[in-house]
């Protein structure tokens, strides 16, 4: 058997109503002054009145940063730690999405190592200490609250990532109540964000384990039974909560065994158009996927399996490999998500500059089951504008 490490978070909480424990946490960490790291979305839908409702009956007065905006940029973590410092918090709080669960990760960190947010650029450059971090999902796709990988906004186009086992937080807080009022359009996208999370782990070349494999089918179980119930009829309590799972476990899945040529394509389609991650990753999967399948077409028709009743899969792992793609493409429109990327109004004449931008994603590339160049990236963009395989 293939020898692996698998690292996660310490504490998992997993319950509908669980804010109601935040306190507690708090307590169990030794934090006395929090800061909450969130955006204007959650303080104006007043998601935030019931965290801060729990923190002030235990009497711990926190200090909010709701100005994460997605995709954040350097200036807004760095904005974050400097309120941080003025104010000698001693604990993080990541609410939100991933962007807001991402900046709390390097807050907890750079507000207490002394590091240069640019020195931590990469895979393990992280040297000190972080914060006690706590951290909270109003989504079901990230998963960053159980992954050891913040993304930044380095240029007007471009974003690096901190690799690190130090930003794995202490405690991740699944309550689905919290997604309760997520529109349709955002359940379908980080629905469908979690799903490809779990798909690249399942096929990620580097550090491929049967730990990260059987979390990825679970994941893809839960969320491929509960994704259109949630997106369709969001008050389905049950489904919010198999959704809201479903991405954690896919979280810890690719945090152990890393995504690749999904996340690469899409990158730059968040970078030059601000689509949101999970769209973008929604936008290139079909293409993708159809590309990555003469590489590894036996991983695809066992995750194929999860999806197509037993009457209907084909016989040969080929034809199970297309069937995982046109699973993809007929979920995508049944979510109500633009199918390609002229849908998007994706200039056509920008493909060549996608292509060049996604091959400056090697930490990602390098992942993939089969090897992508900038030829490949072309056509692949190409493939996903117009719907065709």
């Amino acid at each position: 058997m293939q020898p692996f490490t698998f690292n996660t978070v310490n504490t998992i909480i997993s319950e509908s109503g669980s804010l109601s424990q935040i306190a507690n946490q708090c307590a169990r960490l030794g934090i006395d002054r929090p800061m909450v790291v969130t955006d204007s979305g959650i303080v104006a839908l007043g998601i935030l009145d019931s965290l801060n409702a729990h923190l002030d009956t235990a009497n711990l007065e926190a200090i909010v940063y709701s100005d994460v905006v997605a995709d954040p940029p350097e200036q807004v973590v760095l904005d974050a730690v400097a309120l941080a410092m003025e104010n000698n918090i001693d604990g993080v709080i990541g609410f939100g999405g991933g962007s807001s669960m991402d900046t709390a990760k390097l807050v907890a960190l750079l507000a207490n190592s002394n590091e240069s947010l640019a020195d931590i650029y990469g895979v393990d450059n992280v040297k000190g200490k972080r914060l006690p971090l706590i951290m909270i999902p109003t989504t079901a796709g990230t998963g960053s609250e159980v992954t050891a990988v913040a993304i930044v906004t380095t240029g007007e186009t471009t974003k690096m990532g901190v690799v690190s086992a130090e930003l794995f937080a202490d405690v991740a807080l699944l309550d689905a109540e919290l997604t309760l009022g997520l529109p349709p359009h955002i359940t379908a996208m980080t629905g469908v964000d979690a799903m490809v999370h779990a798909v690249e782990a399942y096929t990620s070349i580097h550090k491929k384990n049967i730990y990260s494999d059987t979390l990825a089918k679970q994941a893809l179980a839960l969320l491929s039974k509960n994704i259109k119930t949630a997106t369709h009829n969001g008050g389905d309590l049950e489904a919010r909560e198999a959704m809201l799972l479903g991405a954690c476990l896919a979280g810890q899945a690719f945090a152990n065994a890393p995504v690749a040529a999904i996340h690469a394509l899409a990158y730059p389609l968040g970078g030059h158009y601000h689509i949101p991650h999970g769209l973008s990753n929604s936008l290139v999967l079909p293409s993708v996927l159809a590309f990555n399948s003469p590489s590894c077409a036996k991983w695809y028709s066992e995750l194929a399996e999860i999806f197509i009743a037993r009457d209907l899969i084909a016989d040969s792992e080929t034809e199970r490999a297309d069937q995982l793609v046109a699973y993809f493409i007929r979920l995508i429109t049944d979510l109500n998500l633009p199918a390609t990327l002229a849908d998007a109004e994706v200039p056509e004449q920008d493909i060549e500059m996608l292509a060049k931008d996604a091959m400056l994603q090697q930490r990602l590339l390098t992942n993939n089951p089969r090897p992508v160049t900038e030829a490949d990236a072309r056509a692949i963009y190409r493939n996903a504008y117009t719907g065709s395989k």
